[in-house]
């Protein structure tokens, strides 16, 4: 669902870790946009990462 469709960045899991060292569950979600991309001359929409959309990676539409 939440995956950039240019280079594959996803959720991350990790741990909480509180002051008394406690651990909890924790997820990273990517900055997930839904855009308007051009691929191979035709208008599609995707998921994509903002970092791929900053380097210039895909051609918006």
């Amino acid at each position: 669902m939440a995956k950039c469709e240019i280079c594959g960045k996803g959720v991350h899991f990790g741990n909480n870790v509180s002051h008394s060292h406690r651990r909890s569950n924790k997820i990273w979600h990517a900055n997930i946009q839904r855009v308007t991309v051009l691929v191979n001359g035709a208008k599609k929409k995707m998921p994509v990462c903002s970092s791929c959309l900053r380097s210039g990676k895909v051609e918006r539409g």
